[in-house]
C-alpha cells in the first residue's frame, strides 16, 4: 500500500509568489484603464421629424348635404274636354316648348268655331244696314240727320258684332286647345292618358310632368351658426373675400366624384320654421349634359372667403390635454423642445389651421412626440 506524504509548505517562497501574481495583475489593471476613454460618452437627445411653418394663401370652404330640384317644373292638363286621338311623344324624352303632345278629338270645336265664325258674319251684316238707315240724310244740305230709333238700332247691332267676334274667339282658343303643347322645354315624365282616354278641362290629375333641369337647382339646409360664420369668415379684417370663390360653389356627387362645372349660390330663401334652426339656400349649376336629376343627394362646396398668411399643421402633431387645449412642440434655435399652446380653428384638407400660438419660420416636432419632453435637446435630420 502506497502512502501519500503531502510535502512541508515553505511559508516564504508562498509569499513571494503571492507578491509577484498581485503585482502582475496591477500592472494589468491600470493598462486597461489607460486603454479606454477618460470621460463616458454622452448620449445623443432622440430623433425626431421636424417642419418648419410656412404661411400660404388658402381658400375656405364649408361643405353642406343638398338636394337637386328643376329649374322649372310644369304640368300638362287639357284645357278642353273630350276623347284623346293620339299620343305624341316617347315617356322620358327631351321636348320643346310648343311641341304637340297630345291630340284631342276636334270635331265638336270644329264645328262650334264655324258656327261662331258664321255668327261673326250676320252680326256685321246688320250692323252695316243698321249704319246705312242711321245716317240717312233729310235734305242734301244737311250735314248729318240722325233718327233716335235708327241710331239705338245702329248701336244695338254694334253690340253684337263684339259679342260675335267673342264668341269667334272663344271658339278658336277652344279649337287650338285641343292640341295640347308643351308649356316648357325639357325633359318628360311617363304619361297618365292614352288614346282613348276621355279627359276633362283643368282635371286635377296630370296628363305629364315637363322638368327643366337645365340649369338645376340646388336646395342646401345651412344651420344658423354656419350663415354667422360664414358672414364673420367674409368681414373679418383676417380674411380678404375672394369674388370667385364666394360667386361660385362646387358640387361632389353622391360617388365622391366632383363635378365638372360651378356653380353660383342664392341665399334668397325664407328661414326654415321656428325651431329648426336652419335656413334654406339655393344654388343654380349649369347641366349641359343632363347628367344630374331632380331629386338626388350631392353634397356643395360653399366658398367662405380666402386667408392670406394660413398656417398648417399636421393633425398628429397636435396635443390636446384632458381639458382640450391644443399644444404643439416648438424646437427653438438649441434644438430645445417646448411645449407651446395653440388654437385651432378648423380642418383644411387633412391639416389644422392654427389660429394663434404660432408663426411662420417656427419649426415643430410632427413624428417622435412620445419621446421628448420639455427642455432637451432633439436630433432631427435637415
Amino acid at each position: 500500500m502506497v502512502r501519500q506524504v503531502r510535502a512541508p509548505v515553505n511559508i516564504d517562497q508562498w509569499r513571494k509568489m503571492s507578491a509577484r501574481y498581485l503585482t502582475l495583475a496591477g500592472v494589468l489593471c491600470i493598462a486597461a484603464a489607460c486603454g479606454g476613454q477618460a470621460n463616458p460618452p454622452q448620449s445623443a437627445g432622440p430623433e425626431v421629424e421636424v417642419m418648419t411653418l410656412k404661411s400660404q394663401i388658402i381658400v375656405l370652404t364649408a361643405d353642406v348635404p343638398g338636394r337637386t330640384s328643376a329649374f322649372l317644373r310644369a304640368e300638362v292638363r287639357p284645357q278642353v274636354s273630350g276623347t284623346i286621338l293620339r299620343r305624341q311623344f316617347e315617356d322620358g324624352t327631351d321636348v320643346r316648348a310648343g311641341q304637340v303632345l297630345y291630340q284631342i278629338d276636334p270635331l265638336t270645336y270644329q264645328v262650334a268655331y264655324n258656327s261662331a265664325k258664321a255668327g261673326l258674319s250676320l252680326a256685321e251684316a246688320i250692323r252695316s244696314a243698321a249704319r246705312l238707315r242711321a245716317w240717312r240724310p233729310r235734305d242734301p244740305k244737311a250735314i248729318e240727320q240722325q233718327d233716335d230709333d235708327a241710331d239705338a238700332e245702329y248701336r244695338w247691332a254694334q253690340a253684337d258684332v263684339v259679342a260675335a267676334r267673342a264668341a269667334l274667339d272663344r271658339a278658336h282658343r277652344d279649337l287650338v286647345a285641343t292640341r295640347v303643347t308643351a308649356p316648357i322645354s325639357g325633359r318628360i315624365g311617363r304619361s297618365t292618358g292614352t288614346s282613348g282616354d276621355v279627359v276633362v278641362a283643368g282635371q286635377s290629375t296630370a296628363l305629364a310632368t315637363i322638368l327643366q333641369l337645365d340649369p338645376i337647382y340646388v336646395d342646401v339646409n345651412v344651420s344658423s351658426t354656419d350663415i354667422l360664420r360664414l358672414m364673420q369668415e367674409r368681414t373679418s379684417g383676417k380674411r380678404q373675400q375672394a369674388v370667385a370663390a364666394s360667386a361660385q360653389v362646387r358640387l361632389r356627387l353622391s360617388d365622391g366624384i366632383d363635378y365638372a362645372y360651378a356653380g353660383k349660390l342664392q341665399f334668397s330663401e325664407v328661414p326654415t320654421p321656428a325651431g329648426t334652426g336652419s335656413v334654406t339656400g339655393r344654388a343654380v349649376f349649369p347641366n349641359p349634359e343632363g347628367q344630374l336629376l331632380a331629386g338626388m343627394s350631392v353634397w356643395v362646396q360653399i366658398g367662405e372667403g380666402v386667408r392670406n398668411q394660413a398656417l398648417l399643421v399636421p393633425q398628429r402633431s397636435v396635443i390636446r390635454d384632458t381639458t382640450g387645449q391644443a399644444s404643439v412642440v416648438v424646437v427653438d434655435s438649441n434644438n430645445q423642445v417646448e411645449v407651446r399652446p395653440v388654437t385651432t380653428e378648423r380642418l383644411v384638407g387633412g391639416q389644422w389651421l392654427i389660429g394663434t400660438g404660432l408663426k411662420a419660420g417656427e419649426r415643430i416636432v410632427v413624428d417622435g412626440l412620445q419621446r421628448v419632453r420639455p427642455g432637451i435637446a432633439v436630433t432631427y435630420a435637415d
